[in-house]
């Protein structure tokens, strides 16, 4: 199994961290820890020490014996989890700051990097500790997004460190998409289209795009080199070598894209919400209100079919994913879906009320694919979502 360095860092739910430690090491992987000085004022660093039967690292000076201990570790390390991951160490890691043991060996670590956040609610939500999360993201670096639930200072709110199972269940399933599409060429598609009015309106959907850019992340670093295309998104963009962004707002030049990258790709995954109809007419100006009419007719035609266009295009070998956002009918649109427009498989997802996925952190989806039974998926967060999904596409290319 794997080498993982674990960070413990100062938060209340440091004394999980250790749960997390023996969850790794029963699953068979090979673990050490390093400790902020403020975790060790939560747990004690002899606790670790006895479970691992190494050292825990917690100063870079203290130890004689090991002269370079952090450019020791990080080169030994293949996996860094920071669990709990304060306010404070993800300002570190996002900016680059190496004034401890933790931050220093985090940042000399060139091996994938997982955190899971656990802090006050407000602390979770200030505008400071968001940008740096979209920083670190963008860095490659996978969350683990903390969970609602009764907090430290005994109210309940957002920012409670998921149960360590359910850690560990998130570490194994990294491992199990990593490498998986090593080779492969993806495609991904996220967002909503927009078809234009005039210069000023245009016609949308909801799509925040981060089931497509989840599963982008993961497709990525399960070895893929991918294509993320990309309409109207509100979530940020990654940065990374492994991902191209290409910009594409309107249906049309959306299927232009597709077209471009699907042609030397091995999969395509169209995650984008795109529109169904778009005006016949686009106003070279403004539209201006008109008093005393307050009815107006809009004469709409409809978009072309991208999922259905491309699909009928690909080779053998290729596959094609679609999903199916729906308010009704769930099961019969999609499966009228995946039989009508030659995909390999469809999600389908519900987009109806407040449990609906667009702009959620977390999704629930059923899985059809040809000649089998729709597989119902318990409901989870959207990068454990794009984790099993990039796991049952790397099957189905085998």
């Amino acid at each position: 199994m794997a080498r993982i360095t674990v960070y413990l860092s100062g938060s209340i739910a440091a004394y999980k961290g250790v749960e997390v430690v023996r969850g790794l090491q029963k699953a068979g992987h090979d673990v050490r820890v390093v400790m902020t000085a403020a975790a060790t004022k939560l747990v004690g660093p002899a606790t670790l020490n006895a479970l691992t039967k190494y050292p825990v690292l917690t100063d870079l000076w203290n130890d004689q014996d090991w002269p370079i201990p952090h450019i020791e570790l990080a080169d030994w390390t293949e996996l860094a989890l920071v669990v709990p991951a304060s306010a404070n160490i993800l300002a570190k890691m996002a900016n680059g700051i190496a004034d401890d043991a933790a931050s220093t060996t985090l940042l000399a670590t060139a091996a994938p990097k997982l955190v899971a956040p656990a802090m006050n609610r407000q602390m979770w939500g200030n505008s400071a500790t968001q940008r740096n999360l979209a920083q670190l993201k963008r860095d490659g670096v996978i969350v683990i997004e903390p969970v609602t639930g009764r907090l430290a200072e005994g109210y309940v709110g957002h920012g409670r460190l998921p149960e360590p199972d359910q850690v560990v269940a998130r570490v194994q399933a990294f491992f199990h998409t990593h490498g998986l599409l090593a080779g492969k060429r993806v495609v991904v598609t996220a967002g909503g289209t927009r078809e234009p009015l005039d210069p000023v309106r245009y016609i949308g959907n909801r799509s925040s795009g981060k089931m497509g850019v989840a599963i982008a992340r993961v497709a990525a670093q399960a070895g893929a080199q991918v294509t993320l295309i990309t309409g109207q998104v509100s979530v940020p963009l990654p940065h990374e070598p492994q991902i191209k962004v290409v910009t594409a707002l309107t249906t049309e030049e959306m299927l232009t894209a597709v077209q471009a990258a699907f042609r030397g790709a091995n999969a395509l995954v169209m995650a984008a919400a795109v529109a169904d109809y778009r005006p016949v007419r686009v106003a070279s100006q403004k539209v201006k209100k008109t008093t005393g009419h307050g009815l107006r007719t809009l004469e709409l035609t409809e978009t072309v079919d991208i999922l259905k266009t491309v699909a009928a295009t690909k080779r053998p070998g290729q596959q094609v994913i679609g999903f199916a956002a729906e308010t009704e009918k769930l099961l019969t649109h999609a499966q009228d879906k995946l039989t009508n427009k030659h995909a390999d498989m469809i999600v389908a997802n519900s987009v109806a009320g407040d449990t609906g996925a667009f702009g959620r952190d977390d999704d629930q989806v059923i899985i059809l694919q040809p000649g089998q039974d729709p597989e119902k998926w318990p409901r989870m967060a959207k990068t454990a979502v794009a984790q099993r999904l990039v796991a049952a596409l790397a099957a189905k290319m085998k």
